[in-house]
């Protein structure tokens, strides 16, 4: 049975404005990022979608953007397994001292986890969450590099591909059946003001 996942990453916190690097560590939304929120689920209500299960990241930025989303009217569950790339000691730092993408295991180094690691880990995690016989049309919120980590591990299946950045409040909309994950749309706006 074929079954959707809306996979969205946060809104623009303040660590997205100074240009630090936000895996594991958190800092708030900005009300920028408040407002891609509300946008985002204005988007939802103008296509009619409705979510029968919700999922977040641990991490606050998430379960904010999520809480915006769905109005305050559902309840969801927050899952380790959707947090962002953990960075090591290179988390809170200025964004300039990371490397160029692809980091494969450059923070492994330094305390951090490498982008299969992250793979697996956001594969298990929407596959386990997919997998539940009440769940047909799920949101979750994530993060970034989890979402891109996530999108190139289907990258080949994609009805519609990704080009360039993930902006805050992307929307990946993918159909699940049988462990595959094909994205079917991608909604990525740059909301700026």
């Amino acid at each position: 049975m074929k079954k959707t996942l809306y996979l969205m990453r946060h809104g623009q916190t303040l660590f997205n404005l100074e240009k630090r690097i936000q895996g594991w560590c958190d800092s708030p939304l900005t009300p920028l990022g408040i407002k891609q929120a509300q946008i985002a689920r204005q988007h939802f209500l103008d296509l009619g979608i409705t979510f029968d299960h919700a999922y977040s990241s641990t991490s606050e930025r998430a379960c904010d953007t999520l809480e915006i989303v769905t109005d305050h009217q559902m309840p969801y569950t927050r899952l380790k397994g959707l947090k962002e790339l953990n960075y090591g000691t290179f988390e809170g730092k200025e964004e300039f001292a990371h490397p160029k993408l692809p980091f494969n295991d450059y923070f492994v180094a330094y305390g951090g986890e490498s982008d299969a690691s992250l793979r697996k880990r956001m594969i298990d995690t929407l596959t386990e969450i997919m997998e539940k016989d009440d769940h047909h049309s799920v949101l979750a919120v994530s993060h970034g590099a989890a979402c891109g980590q996530f999108y190139f591990a289907f990258e080949d299946h994609a009805e519609v591909k990704r080009e360039g950045r993930i902006y805050n409040c992307c929307i990946f909309q993918y159909e699940y059946e049988n462990g595959l994950f094909i994205l079917k749309d991608l909604w990525n706006k740059n909301i700026t003001e």
